[in-house]
């Protein structure tokens, strides 16, 4: 049994209205650095044995505080990475929907049939994040406690694919900023036992 804590990366200016994708230099605002900081004592009744981190600054600067507090160094996972959004990296929200961006509305209503332009297939987001999650439950072992700091669409794949729903269907998760949705992984299957949560957990939590 592997438990994965499940961690969207805090709040940043571009939240709710640009999509950023990879763009460089995405970083933590105020808020978010506050809600990076409150993850240390949210999460410190649980025995955390490893961080693992998009590359990406904003999540990157999430994970920090919490690998500092647990003694742990971040290990950065290119598996754990925003969606390539291609050319739609950038845009706001609003401009791709009033100008009918090519391929924009099939990507909010058919997200397993579109691929953005120049972009990556919500499936091969599922798959690169899955592999991740599977290496790590092989290299730390049936009672580990692993941190993962994302994005909120690699979450909802990783979630939906243990859970068995549809690509179509998952953005009915909400992944809020510095939320935590904790994930059981054992050799019969998996659980999902807490989701978008933004309160303090402890070991009960994992039960």
């Amino acid at each position: 049994m592997t438990t994965f804590l499940l961690i969207r990366h805090a709040t940043n200016p571009t939240v709710g209205h640009t999509l950023a994708g990879r763009a460089a230099g995405v970083v933590l605002d105020a808020a978010g650095r506050a809600q990076a900081a409150a993850l240390v004592p949210r999460l410190a009744a649980l025995p955390v044995a490893a961080v693992c981190s998009s590359p990406l600054e904003r999540a990157r600067e999430t994970a920090a505080p919490l690998a500092a507090a647990h003694g742990l160094e971040v290990a950065l996972a290119e598996e754990l990475l925003e969606v390539e959004p291609g050319e739609w990296t950038g845009r706001t929200f609003d401009s791709l929907t009033a100008s009918e961006a090519p391929g924009w509305r099939e990507w909010n209503t058919f997200r397993s049939g579109t691929r953005p332009p120049g972009g990556e297939h919500l499936l091969e987001v599922q798959v690169r994040v899955v592999r991740l999650v599977e290496r790590l439950c092989a290299e730390h072992g049936d009672t580990a406690v692993i941190a993962v700091v994302s994005h909120a669409d690699v979450i909802r794949t990783a979630i939906g694919h243990y859970i068995g729903l549809p690509i179509d269907l998952q953005h009915r998760l909400d992944v809020a900023p510095a939320s935590v949705s904790v994930l059981r992984v054992e050799r019969w299957g998996a659980k999902l036992l807490r989701l978008n949560d933004t309160g303090p957990l402890d070991p009960a939590a994992l039960a």
